[in-house]
């Protein structure tokens, strides 16, 4: 039976009069999901079709009462306890998308005085984080495929040029009232609220400006939400892209909901983006919910952080493993927040002879949240792990220096979250707080590199690696974010071998180069000397992500990448000059990628636990890869390190250098390689070296001697002589003999 929530079962039954709806039968409410009918094949014999085609309504019908939620965005965060929550505890206390205490001028309870709005907080459904499948989605009509009602999802993207597979939202077929959108839950839910957009499009301008909202138990018998004997109309969007909420003045509890426009942009046509706020009811005999429900038994703090409480976890994290754990921070934002990072290690604080260094970089983008949320949850499981004795952390954290700086850009973030995790739409906060794109920020040295190659100066002229920043960049007034500065040095100082940033909007890895060579091409292949090893790199995370390689999923935007297993060249995908991952490429030794870890750029804080469990194992595979291929130290006869030497290996066009005590480590598939260590002063010295297939880099030493040029100079200046003229003196002109 079709409940409004209310405390007592006759309220209820008196709720269920004043609605008209007494008179539906309650099996529709009390079905069994485990019925043999095939739901869908019944959906398409006995959809209700409508059969005239009315004029656009401009105005609120008479008898319709106008519910207009808070036009400020609520807060996306709750309050919650200090100690950790394990992921059934997140799970069962899921929390919602807050909303705020204000009411509006026009609301009910304001308008009329006799309604007062019961608000109880709920999570998405999850038709941005593709838990709602595309056939729990209907609707009345689409103007085409691209259009349909799959397509009908919160800040879902078009491509830059639309096709008729994937569009930017659902578009009605007909621009009339009588149109729909529907979302089936599969099992009762208590629906608190939907948040709308308009359609994602550079060409288009359409968005819905109000509707009603209907529900039922049957998807047949249909009942509109009232405030007595009045319907609710909703106001909707001003503009397509910024979200708008609007939360029931009461919960009402149903398998289905359905969204009927009433008004529209003038110049545009019925296109809606949606998300529905709801809880499900309890149904342990639900089999759609027990199929998809995910749950993790990791003790972790499940929940968005804030600057400060992220500052304070961290503390956290460092005081339970003190010995194998460092606080520091890199540098500061426009605003003036410390950018934070952590270390983990046997030894914080230095660098061991060796010892490779990684590092995972997040929030760049300060509206692309799960990164964050994340590494701060790797860093208290790293922790727990090594505490409780687990051997394949113990290892990794013995062998390696890792650092995890979750808040590139905590300036973007803050404006984010002020709106909300489902409010903040596509790109608020995206942006450092002076405007800039930090991962795109870096100088392009890709440009350089091509121009010293069409030149042939690579390698006598030109080296292809450790490429000089130009001097321009480096000047005051360069339009260079401070975060980027701040990066840029951390990067320079620490000799990293192996990094990724996480990123959000996406299921997909992306490798260098991240830039197109042909000039004016937006998409094209532009691999790396290093791509069969960079190929593997981005293999051994999207293999391991539970999402990112199903072939059955569907696609987040337009593209479908796991035909591409997960990973894709950045240039092929879209070009973007002064990466984060082509500048550390080209001008230090570590090998960057981009791992973008959902579709959801800030999911809501009850989707944390179930993305932790996506991206867990990835997160661990991919810093053991700082362990592939050949590692050593160069040495003179002395025993002393050399810094500096440049390392070579035969038919890969990509050099890298020792780091300071004359320690280093390439990355290589697993193979034989003729490597060449150089050196200013040294004789140049070469040996071949073999990579196994087991994880562990081979141990591969040089030590070299003072080559004859450099071990004359050394006497020389060693008595104070001067270098030996070797030029020839001047020929006498020969002369004449006489009468010749």
């Amino acid at each position: 039976m079709l409940v409004s929530v209310t405390v007592g079962q006759r309220l209820a039954l008196l709720a269920l009069a004043l609605l008209g709806i007494v008179g539906l039968q309650p099996q529709g409410c009390l079905s069994r999901p485990a019925e043999d009918e095939d739901y869908y094949m019944q959906e398409l014999l006995s959809r209700e079709h409508y059969y005239r085609i009315p004029v656009q309504e401009e105005n609120p019908a008479e008898g319709d009462e106008v519910w207009r939620d808070d036009l400020r965005p609520p807060a996306p965060r709750i309050k919650s306890k200090n100690k950790p929550t394990s992921g059934k505890q997140a799970g069962a206390e899921a929390k919602s998308v807050k909303s705020p205490n204000k009411k509006s001028p026009n609301s009910i309870s304001e308008a009329e005085g006799q309604y007062q709005s019961e608000r109880v907080e709920c999570p998405p459904l999850g038709l941005e984080t593709l838990k709602i499948d595309d056939f729990q989605l209907h609707a009345s009509t689409m103007q085409r495929y691209g259009l349909g009602a799959h397509r009908g999802r919160l800040n879902i993207q078009a491509g830059l040029y639309e096709d008729d597979l994937y569009d930017g939202s659902w578009c009605a077929g007909r621009n009339d009232p009588l149109q729909w959108f529907e979302v089936d839950a599969r099992r009762l839910t208590k629906f608190t609220g939907v948040i709308t957009q308009g359609r994602s499009s550079l060409w288009s301008s359409d968005w819905v400006t109000s509707y009603r909202v209907l529900v039922s138990n049957d998807s047949h018998t249909w009942v509109t939400l009232k405030n007595g004997s009045r319907d609710l109309l909703f106001i909707g969007n001003k503009e397509k892209e910024i979200p708008v909420l609007n939360t029931f003045p009461k919960p009402v509890v149903a398998r289905y909901i359905r969204i009927n426009p009433r008004t529209w942009y003038s110049g545009g046509s019925i296109c809606m983006r949606v998300e529905i706020l709801g809880c499900p009811m309890p149904d342990p005999n639900n089999y759609y919910h027990r199929r998809n429900e995910i749950t993790t038994t990791d003790n972790l703090d499940f929940r968005h952080h804030s600057y400060k409480e992220m500052r304070q976890l961290m503390k956290v994290v460092n005081e339970m493993c003190p010995n194998i754990t460092r606080i520091y921070n890199i540098g500061k934002s426009y605003n003036g927040q410390k950018l934070y990072a952590i270390e983990i290690s046997d030894n914080p604080g230095e660098h061991e002879l060796g010892e490779p260094e990684f590092r995972y970089t997040a929030g760049s983008h300060g509206n692309e949240v799960l990164g964050r949320e994340l590494l701060l949850l790797l860093m208290q499981f790293l922790c727990q792990e090594y505490l409780s004795g687990n051997p394949r952390i113990r290892h990794l954290v013995e062998e390696t220096r890792i650092h995890l700086l979750p808040s590139v850009n905590p300036d973007g973030y803050d404006k984010a979250a002020e709106a909300g995790s489902e409010l903040s739409g596509w790109s608020l906060g995206r942006w450092s707080q002076d405007g800039l794109d930090i991962h795109h920020n870096f100088p392009d040295l890709n440009a350089i590199l091509w121009e010293a190659e069409s030149r042939k100066w690579v390698p006598r002229k030109f080296h292809n690696h450790h490429i000089p920043i130009p001097e321009w960049y480096q000047s005051k007034n360069a339009t260079v974010a401070m975060e980027t500065r701040a990066l840029l040095g951390w990067m320079e100082k620490i000799p990293f071998v192996l990094g990724g940033n996480l990123q959000g909007g996406e299921l997909v890895v992306t490798f260098p180069y991240d830039r197109t060579r042909s000039h004016g091409v937006m998409r094209e292949a532009t691999p790396t000397p290093d791509d069969p090893v960079f190929r593997w790199l981005a293999f051994s995370y999207a293999s391991t992500h539970r999402l990112m390689t199903d072939a059955g999923r569907r696609v987040c935007h337009t593209q479908d990448f796991a035909k591409e297993d997960g990973t894709i060249n950045g240039a092929s995908w879209h070009t973007a000059a002064g990466s984060m991952n082509d500048f550390s490429y080209l001008h230090t030794n570590c090998f960057e990628l981009s791992m973008y870890v959902g579709c959801d750029k800030f999911p809501h804080e009850s989707e944390l636990p179930e993305e932790w469990e996506n991206n867990r194992e990835s997160l661990i595979v991919f810093m053991e890869q700082v362990h592939r291929g050949i590692k050593g130290v160069v040495r003179d006869l002395q025993g002393r390190g050399i810094a500096n030497a440049i390392i070579s290996v035969e038919g890969i066009n990509h050099d890298i250098r020792t780091a300071a005590d004359g320690d280093y480590w390439r990355l290589l598939n697993p193979g034989e390689y003729r490597v060449t260590v150089r050196a200013d002063g040294y004789a140049m010295a070469s040996k071949v070296c073999e990579v196994g297939y087991d994880m562990g880099a081979t141990r591969c030493n040089f030590t070299l001697t003072r080559s004859n040029l450099s071990r004359i100079k050394e006497i020389m200046e060693k008595f104070n002589k001067q270098p030996i003229n070797l030029r020839h003196p001047p020929r006498r002109p020969r002369q004449r003999r006489l009468g010749t």
